[in-house]
């Protein structure tokens, strides 16, 4: 391992000889001294080197920004400096040169465009270093964390699911189709089967992170061909609604996290968030004169004029939108008892998009078959799947979580394409 000291925790070395190693962020002239602003993963720190030191001043005139360097000098106080102090050059080692000519500026404030978002995506590991992206990926290991801690405490088992499938696991969505040896397979959609699958073998509560493939010819701001997807399952629930009551634990945990490790000051829900069925919903759009452009189920645009309606009335960032009508819903989702055209389902929208969607699951055999064929389903393509309920299941339901959604509501992002570290939509597959 490298001998160096992480810049974030240089303040407790002043006075002391130090190394920290990074990127060359900026270089600057002044007469017979020249400023190096260096970044690592964690911070910047201002770098001095006089003239009179012959071997470095000679090594800093050559760097081109965004080499790799070590520096080794010492720790001083400096109010003008970022973070209150400087390193006094002693010894420069030059890990790598960058070439002389950036593709991209790394530290560029604001994505301008389309063309500009193209163009940085070619250069993502270039793009990556701005610190504003770094953020959101240190964002993105908060909040797994935080919802990594409610699992643990509430005893889940985390399980891996298989991303080939030998039927869609989705009505309805377009899935990729792959030769598999001798047959055709399907890459996952949704782990929804398998997780179900752990509550059939017993194992009450789990959670998932994995891969999602999605062929939906999509270009819109919220949509990528391959994601990550964060799900749970539980056994023995009486309703959709324990389901949201965990979400919101969730939330709140990972919410909390980051206002404490990153310093973010997001407004921590209140617990329970609001509640509105679909009908409510559709009725609240039409008395503010929001126009319904889906039956059963609500646009972007609906979705983000209701989440400015629950805003000033509940002052909630986050609304459950609930019981939302069979004809928009999968044939697994459980119905309700006193009207059976409704599902015992929601989607979450936080700030004006859709992050989750969740429900409680038909668990009877024959009723999950009844419902399948409703909806046109082949009872044999999905025979492996309606096996697991056959020998005795547990009422049960989950949750399918977009976190890139979530991140790029935190942060106010453009496209989601931004959350990801390496988006993948209907033309990109590359770096």
């Amino acid at each position: 391992m490298l001998d160096k000291i992480n810049i974030s925790e240089l303040k407790k070395y002043i006075g002391e000889k130090v190394s920290v190693a990074g990127f060359v962020n900026t270089i600057r002239n002044q007469g017979g001294i020249k400023f190096v602003l260096l970044r690592d993963s964690t911070g910047f720190v201002q770098c001095v080197v006089m003239k009179s030191n012959n071997q470095a001043f000679e090594q800093i005139s050559n760097l081109h920004l965004e080499s790799v360097v070590k520096i080794t000098g010492i720790l001083k106080e400096e109010r003008q400096a970022p973070g209150g102090f400087e390193v006094l050059i002693e010894e420069v080692g030059v890990l790598s040169l960058s070439e002389p000519e950036l593709p991209i500026p790394v530290n560029q404030d604001k994505i301008i465009d389309e063309v500009e978002i193209s163009k940085r995506f070619d250069h993502r590991w270039l793009d990556l270093r701005n610190p504003d992206n770094l953020r959101l990926f240190k964002a993105w290991t908060i909040l797994e964390e935080g919802f990594r801690r409610v699992y643990l405490q509430e005893n889940f088992i985390q399980v891996y699911t298989p991303s080939f499938m030998s039927t869609a696991s989705e009505s309805g969505a377009e899935v990729f189709e792959v030769n598999y040896f001798d047959r055709k397979a399907y890459l996952a959609q949704s782990p929804q089967f398998y997780k179900q699958m752990a509550m059939a073998s017993g194992f009450d509560k789990v959670f998932i992170s994995t891969p999602l493939f999605r062929a939906e010819p999509s270009y819109t701001t919220r949509h990528v061909t391959e994601f990550t997807g964060w799900d749970f399952e539980i056994s023995y629930i009486t309703s959709h609604h324990d389901l949201m009551d965990l979400e919101e634990k969730l939330i709140i945990s990972s919410f909390s996290l980051l206002n404490e490790k990153l310093r973010l000051d997001l407004k921590i829900p209140a617990s329970p968030f609001p509640r509105i069925s679909m009908e409510e919903a559709k009725s609240i759009l039409k008395s503010i004169q929001v126009p319904s452009e889906k039956d059963g189920d609500l646009s972007n645009f609906e979705e983000i004029e209701l989440s400015k309606y629950v805003k000033e009335k509940y002052d909630s960032d986050f609304v459950f939108v609930t019981d939302y009508p069979i004809t928009v819903r999968p044939f697994y989702h459980m119905r309700h008892k006193d009207n059976p055209k409704m599902t015992m389902s929601f989607d979450l929208i936080y700030r004006g998009l859709e992050v989750t969607t969740g429900a409680q699951r038909e668990h009877r055999v024959a009723i999950l078959e009844k419902q399948a064929l409703e909806k046109g389903m082949n009872l044999e393509e999905l025979k492996d799947y309606i096996d697991f309920f056959r020998y005795g299941c547990p009422p049960h339901g989950g949750v399918g979580i977009g976190p890139a959604r979530i991140i790029k509501q935190i942060f106010n992002l453009s496209s989601i394409k931004e959350a990801i570290f390496l988006p993948r939509d209907v033309k990109r597959l590359t770096p």
